[in-house]
């Protein structure tokens, strides 16, 4: 495998390994703040997870688009 081609699949594992530590955080988070129902209502709720886990499948599916596009367009 190519230098370019490895550094294209190296960054692809990185976004998608950053995206399941983001799903991660966001849903511990929110069993952590379950606990207090009126802190969690107070500091967005249910949005904050949706967004947080929102902003973490999109890291996921970026991951692995560069990796199929670094397999499919390597020379």
């Amino acid at each position: 495998m190519a230098g370019a081609s490895s550094s294209g699949i190296l960054l692809g594992i990185f976004a998608f390994l950053l995206g399941v530590a983001g799903v991660v955080a966001a849903m511990r988070r929110r069993r952590g703040r379950a606990r207090y129902a009126e802190t969690y209502a107070a500091t967005g709720g249910i949005v904050y997870t949706v967004v947080s886990v929102g902003c973490g499948a999109a890291l996921m599916l970026g991951g692995l688009v560069l990796i199929v596009l670094t397999l499919v367009f390597r020379h």
